[in-house]
């Protein structure tokens, strides 16, 4: 199997992990009625896990969610004592970042909080192409030189032994802040501040970076209030908007206390607490071709944030210098905020063209080199795709096979030296199953530097070591996985009859916001559902459906698939995995489906198996009994060369019988069916009109010939056969 074939292979679907089959109960019929919500409400919530109303309303309105006393975590006394330390010695603190939106919003959050101290404060975030993943010792070295006391890292540090070593060498202080996997062997700083940590006894690892920021302010207020429940409210008034935008956007589980978090950030955002959030907000509605903004506001929700804000913070990291995004937090002025944000978004459309090429390159490796049955870990090398933008193709990568994949770019760092000595800089993704981290660690005898999480992670290493790191990982991964388990497969909560998917249904599923890893957004199943019409939008770019729902017509956008890629035809039946979603438009609402992944229904395709069967048997003699609607009639017949004519005319010369089918429905009515086309196609070509050439099972190039007279449908031998074979008398005959 090449990587096309693996392109077009039929997802699995599967209960997500932890869910129970939906079932029709009294208990279910209790929970609706107690918490007056529909009954497609509750069972969504039953199935998963919230059995009775008290439960449920906990749940929902997070009242089991608390704040852990943050010096539950490893070394956060240490780490208070030397940051308070240096503030009444009014010496040097540098706050070093990283550069992705976990990174910015920690070091924008300890800056601010230092600064309202008093702090002599400064910080530095890494160039992604100049100084690559973690600490770097120049940097280091630099600081040293600058008089620098103190060096408190956010988002890094915990696999910089090297680099504080250093530090610590020429008198400076060092405390750790980070959420990443920990080595066996920790850095020797003053303090590491991690969950992760093995010898940690804080109850949730979760955490971003910027979590972890924000429970260093917590402890430090603690100590310094008479009221440590009153200090911990203090700060989570002024930061949790930026704790809970680095949360979402570094993916981190919106569960337990994360969630507590979230849920009051998103109300500060929504309030429009912080100036430079809501810039970027008012940015990104702003239209592309420079026209007036758009009017409807955004809902504000963890999916917002995810997908429209926290890309245009990524962008400064990516393709400019994440400092820019660190300026717009740190900025008073409206103004200037505006400024900034429109910077940002401006980035973020290069971003986004710079993607769209790597990712098309990308895709054209793996369908050129890819042999998936082999690796299960997709592993691509280039001299000129941008580091900082290989990550979000390997996440597309990554989401589009169900693969691991990492990608590696060998941009600005001399390409092609003799001795393959030059650097490549990639970036990886992988699924569950597989800890990409621990996969990394496996090779790391082939590797310069690498770091992240079990999904995520970043990695150095040289050009003439990659051909044995692809082996070797890909070694590593066939050893974890075992049969089946890197099976391309998609997740849902359960399945809905047409009829549920109504706009109170909608409503209702918005109270479960936040959502996000361990409190995913709902993905349901509907199954043989007819489409009505399948439309192409942005130049084919997008697919909009429109679907009979229980006789309801309701819109379904299938984004990044054309038409022709979504794989199905007005007319037929499908298959859908998909979220639901409230579409505004006009001052009217109405329910929207969000596609995941569709198919053409396993009841359809039955149906066309048989079909297909029966074609064969009728074709090879069989008798046609009475009833069944299987020999073409003049106007079928007629109705099939015209729509051929038609397509032929706009150079459509290559259909399936699909295509066809839905062609000949579009021109009104129910049109000929699967036996009767069939049949058709081949009494045309038996009297000269057309030639078939099939291509694919099913598929055809059908070229039209040259008519110089009046064609008799009595001349075909096959239409005369199958009239024949009919039992009962039909009066077939004319000329055509």
């Amino acid at each position: 199997m090449n990587g096309r074939a693996l392109e077009k292979k039929t997802k699995k679907w599967t209960l997500r992990e932890g869910a129970e089959e939906r079932r029709e109960s009294a208990e279910v019929d209790a929970l609706a009625a107690d918490l007056r919500v529909s009954r497609a409400f509750a069972s969504l919530l039953f199935v998963r896990g919230y059995r009775d109303a008290k439960q449920a309303n906990a749940f929902l309105r997070a009242q089991e969610e608390i704040l852990h006393d943050p010096f539950l975590l490893p070394d956060m006394r240490r780490a208070v004592d030397t940051v308070e330390r240096t503030l009444r010695e009014g010496k040097k603190i540098r706050v070093y970042g990283d550069y992705d939106v976990d990174g910015v919003t920690s070091v924008s959050t300890l800056f601010l909080y230092l600064r309202s101290r008093g702090a002599d404060v400064s910080y530095y975030i890494p160039d992604r192409i100049r100084d690559g993943y973690g600490m770097s010792a120049s940097a280091v070295a630099a600081m040293a030189e600058e008089g620098v006391s103190l060096i408190v890292t956010v988002d890094t540090g915990v696999t910089a032994n090297e680099e504080i070593a250093q530090a610590k060498a020429r008198g400076l202080s060092v405390v750790v802040t980070d959420h990443h996997e920990c080595r066996d062997e920790l850095p020797d700083a003053d303090a590491v501040v991690n969950p992760r940590r093995r010898d940690s006894e804080y109850p949730f690892d979760g955490l971003a970076g910027v979590g972890v920021v924000f429970k260093l302010i917590c402890a430090m207020e603690m100590l310094r209030k008479d009221d440590p429940l009153s200090a911990v409210r203090e700060v989570c008034a002024e930061y949790a908007d930026l704790v809970a935008l680095g949360t979402i956007a570094d993916v981190m589980p919106i569960a337990d206390e994360n969630r507590l978090i979230v849920k009051y950030g998103l109300s500060r955002i929504r309030r429009g607490s912080r100036k430079a959030i809501s810039a970027i907000i008012a940015s990104s509605r702003k239209r592309p071709d420079g026209g007036s903004s758009y009017q409807k506001p955004p809902r504000i929700t963890s999916s917002f944030i995810g997908f429209t804000i926290a890309p245009r913070i990524n962008a400064a990291g990516r393709i400019a210098n994440a400092a820019r995004a660190v300026e717009l937090f740190l900025t008073e002025s409206p103004a200037r905020a505006e400024e900034l944000a429109d910077e940002l978004c401006e980035v973020n459309r290069l971003r986004q063209t710079e993607e769209n090429r790597i990712a098309a390159e990308a895709m054209e490796k793996i369908g050129e080199e890819l042999d998936p049955e082999k690796e299960p870990v997709i592993v691509l090398e280039d001299d000129h795709w941008h580091h900082g933008v290989v990550g979000i193709v390997s996440s597309r990568i990554t989401e589009r096979f169900g693969l691991p994949s990492i990608l590696i770019s060998y941009e600005g760092s001399g390409n092609g030296t003799p001795d393959g000595e030059d650097i490549g800089k990639g970036s990886g993704r992988s699924v569950r199953g597989l800890n990409l981290v621990e996969a990394l660690a496996s090779c790391s005898d082939l590797l310069e530097k690498y770091g992240g999480h079990e999904l995520a992670a970043g990695l150095t290493v040289k050009r003439r070591n990659v051909a044995a790191f692809r082996r070797r990982i890909n070694e590593y991964a066939a050893g974890v996985f075992s049969a089946g388990a890197a099976e391309l497969s998609l997740e849902y909560d359960m399945e809905l009859a047409p009829g549920e998917a109504d706009l109170p249904f909608a409503e209702e599923l918005q109270l479960l916001e936040p959502c996000g890893v361990g409190n995913p957004a709902p993905l349901f199943v509907m199954r043989d559902v007819p489409v009505l019409e399948v439309l192409p939008v942005s130049a084919g770019k997008h697919t909009k459906l429109i679907l009979d729902c229980g006789g309801t017509q309701i819109a379904a956008m299938y984004f990044s698939r054309s038409p022709a890629a979504a794989g199905v035809f007005a007319g037929e039946r499908a298959d859908l995995l998909f979220s639901v979603d409230i579409n505004e438009y006009g001052g009217a609402r109405s329910v929207q489906f969000i596609l995941k992944d569709l198919h053409r229904s396993e009841t359809a395709e039955k149906r066309r198996l048989q079909q297909r069967t029966r074609f064969a048997e009728i074709l090879a003699g069989a008798e046609i009994p009475a009833g069944e609607d299987a020999v073409p009639e003049r106007a079928d017949i007629a109705a099939v060369y015209t729509m051929l004519r038609r397509e032929a005319r706009v150079g459509n010369d290559e259909l399936s019988c699909r295509a066809m089918l839905s062609l000949l429905q579009e021109d009104g009515g129910e049109g000929p069916g699967y036996l009767k086309l069939r049949f058709t196609l081949l009494i045309l070509e038996e009297l000269g009109l057309i030639k078939l050439e099939e291509k694919e099972e099913e598929t055809y190039r059908i070229s039209l010939e040259p008519v110089k007279e009046k064609t008799l449908l009595e001349r075909s031998a096959l239409l005369r056969r199958l009239r024949a074979s009919q039992k009962r008398e039909n009066g077939y005959g004319g000329d055509r």
